[in-house]
């Protein structure tokens, strides 16, 4: 039986990415990886997911909740150094 993290580690993404995306598309952390995995594999996907982590900082904001939001810009830093054809530019 896999376990979360075995899932996580198989995603290509780390935990607080595949938090972000479970916490944008409200679903557990599991789908959430099987998510983020089919995404990283789909033209544009890496966009899609820094995307919703974007959402994620501005819904943050919107509540003014720094610290998550903070959280959230680190993992996008951290998934943009990983996926740098995820960048704007």
């Amino acid at each position: 039986m896999l376990s979360k993290e075995d899932c996580i580690a198989m995603s290509g993404l780390n935990a607080d990415e595949i938090c972000a995306i479970a916490e944008h598309e409200h679903i557990p952390e599991i789908a959430a990886a099987a998510l983020g995995s089919y995404l990283l594999h789909q033209d544009h996907g890496s966009q899609r997911i820094r995307d919703i982590i974007v959402e994620d900082i501005r819904e943050a904001l919107r509540r003014n909740d720094e610290h998550h939001a903070a959280e959230l810009f680190m993992a996008l830093r951290h998934f943009l150094a990983d996926h740098p054809e995820a960048d704007l530019h």
